[in-house]
This record gives structure tokens, sequence and C-alpha cells, in this order.
């Protein structure tokens, strides 16, 4: 789950992580009495949405006083903001954060993550700030310095200070950014995130560490936890069809091709877009219909594909242990039947129940192609919709 910039400065400051004062506003009124509230020389307009890229599209503006505060807050709410992570359709800017100015004296960037790799949380750091990180990945990787934390002990205070001596913090406010980074790390673990990232993380003119940008993503699993997080939650950021599918606990994210895909199993489905695209077809979205679905369960999800007007056939790939292959047939025919089916619909089923799901499928008098394998269904999807 993702949440907006000024949401996760919210949660700094419970944390003792410092950022600069700010208001959110959802009108242009709004941002103008925000400004006077914060009384300062400059402030800054940043649009809210959830993609990072803000600034490069024209979200975020510097004002010297309140008119031009006005000015760019009418600019920009309502916008939709095209940037690299929002897809080419953008996303409505429907709230502002208007924030005090900063004398910026450098920035970096600071990150957490949960490497894979070795099953613990890394803290990375470079004193490349405001560059999107993996471009710095790729040109300089020698400038991002990592430390692998215990989580036994959790982020150590010579590990932080090793990080803001590698960085190149000014060593009069290196206690500071170890503050800044031992509170950071507090976050990351007590309130269950998956990605903890401030870009930039400023030096200032009067001797402070600061988060300028605040980005937290949040483990999905963990949120019946994180009460206060999920308050957070902007449905408006979210695609609709993802949205349905969190209610009936259905892994679904919303692709831009046109094959609709059913699965069992995250890895299944991975593989099943991998092979539609080895045969030059375009998975419509990723779905999991899980290892426990019953036949309400898998009705919603396809009638979730079938919502997606962009999708010109489906695919439904079923490798039946604890999900049941008939179970999966009853779903099919039961949405079929409850919204009507005219596009080309692929199934292969395989697994537990899987004479039973085939007879399902034959006795419903749907046009339905049977497929032997997952190579084979995925031929025959993209030649249908071809």
């Amino acid at each position: 789950m993702n949440i907006h910039e000024y949401q996760a400065k919210e949660i700094f400051r419970k944390f003792g992580v410092a950022v600069p004062n700010s208001r959110v506003a959802f009108s242009v009124d709004e941002a103008v009495e925000a400004a006077k509230e914060l009384g300062t020389d400059v402030s800054v307009v940043k649009a809210q949405i959830h993609a990072g890229g803000r600034g490069k599209a024209g979200g975020v503006k510097v004002a010297k006083n309140l008119d031009e505060v006005r000015t760019y807050a009418k600019e920009i709410l309502g916008k939709t903001l095209v940037t690299h992570q929002t897809g080419p359709e953008g996303k409505e800017v429907k709230r502002l954060l208007i924030e005090e100015g900063c004398d910026i004296k450098k920035e970096y960037y600071v990150g957490l993550v949960l490497d894979r790799a070795t099953s613990r949380v890394v803290m990375m750091a470079s004193e490349e700030g405001g560059t999107e990180i993996e471009e710095v990945a790729a040109k300089t990787p020698e400038k991002i310095f990592k430390e692998v934390i215990d989580p036994v002990t959790g982020l150590m205070p010579y590990q932080a200070r090793r990080l803001a001596f590698s960085i190149n913090i000014p060593k009069e406010l290196v206690s500071k950014a170890v503050k800044f980074m031992m509170g950071l790390y507090q976050v990351f673990v007590e309130k269950d995130c998956s990605i903890a990232e401030i870009n930039p993380l400023v030096t200032t003119g009067d001797g402070n560490v600061m988060a300028l940008d605040a980005k937290l993503n949040f483990d999905d699993n963990a949120l019946f936890r994180q009460k206060d997080v999920t308050e957070y939650r902007d449905l408006d950021e979210e695609d609709p069809k993802e949205i349905e599918a969190s209610k009936y606990d259905l892994s679904y994210i919303a692709l831009d091709g046109n094959i609709g895909c059913m699965v069992n199993g995250a890895g299944l489905a991975m593989a099943t877009m991998d092979t539609i695209k080895h045969y030059n077809g375009d998975p419509a979205n990723f779905l999991d219909v899980g290892g426990g679905a019953t036949t309400e369960k898998v009705t919603e999800a396809f009638k979730i594909i079938l919502s997606d007007e962009n999708v010109k056939g489906i695919f439904v790939n079923i490798f039946g242990g604890i999900m049941k292959c008939d179970v999966i047939a009853e779903g099919v025919v039961e949405a079929t039947k409850q919204i009507g089916l005219e596009l080309p619909l692929v199934v292969r089923l395989e697994g537990t129940n899987v004479d039973a799901g085939k007879k399902i499928l034959d006795d419903s008098g749907l046009n339905i192609t049977s497929a032997d394998s997952m190579a084979d269904g995925a031929q025959k999807i993209v030649e249908l919709v071809k």
C-alpha cells in the first residue's frame, strides 16, 4: 500500500524524524491559507499523487509570495501529471502539500529496502541526492553505500555513522544524520514498511538534517496491525478494478495488454504472463485467485477481468493442488452466465478434480477452447485475440 508524501511526513514527525513544517490543502483557498499559517518568505507548492517524478512533470513549484501560491495552486490542482511512474494516462492532482521554504546546502539520498538475497533490511545512502537512485546505480554505482542490518540488534549507531561519513555529511552534522537514520529505521520496522525512501535528504543553512521528500510503502500482509496506516489509503489513487479485487482478497494488478489472465499461484501467474509475451501477446492483468478460492471468489475475479474494456480474450490457467479445478470451472460458468461472454476463452485445467472441472465446462454450453498445457493455451489465446 502507498501513501502520500504529506502522510509519510506525519508519520515521520511521530518518530522524531526531522521534516519541514507543512500543511495539506484540497483547494486553492486552503493552499493560500496554509501558506499564511506557515508564514515563511518562500513556500513550496507540491502535487500529491502516488508517483515519483512530480517535479519534472511540473508538479512542484517554489512560490515567493501568496499571489504565487494562489497561481501555482490553481495551475496544479486538477491537472493530470504524467511522470515515468504514472504511465501515459497520468494521475489527476486532487490535493497539495504547502511546505515552508528551505535553505538547502546539499542534497543526499537515504533509503531502506528488504534485500531478498540476504533476507535482511538494508539501508542505502548516496551523496547524489535529488537524482533517481536507479540512474545513480546505473551510472555511478560506487556512490551508493549500503549497510546490512541484523534484525536482532537493529540499525547500530556505528553503521549510521559510517554511512554519514561515506556520503560526506559535514562533520558537525553527523550526529544529527545518525539520529535521522536511526529514526527512519524505527519507522520502517514498527510500521511494517516495504520501502522507506528519502530523496532528497538535505542539510540546511541553519544546521539541520531533514527529509525534503518522503516515500513510504507498506506490506499489505501487515496492515491488519497498522490500523492508523490503513486510514491513509487514498482510493482515488488506485485502479477501481484493484480496489474491487482487494475486497475479495484477490491479488490483482492491472496492466496495459488485451489478454485477461486468471491463474492460481503468484509464480504460475508470472510464468503465464511470460508465456503469453513469448508468443507475442500482451497480458491485461496479473491475477492470482489463491489456493483457497470459493466459487464466489472466482466469479468476482472473472467479473473484474471482464470489466476491463481492453480485454479481448481470457486465458484461465489452473494447476489444482489446494485449488480444485471444479471450483474454478463453477466460477467461470457462473460469471459468464451473469455477465454474458462473447470474448474468446481458453481454459487449461490440471490437477485436483480436473475431470470434474472439465465436465462442468463441457456441459455448460459455453464456447470454450481447451488447452493441454500452458504453452498450448498461450498460443491459442494469442491467435484467437489476433
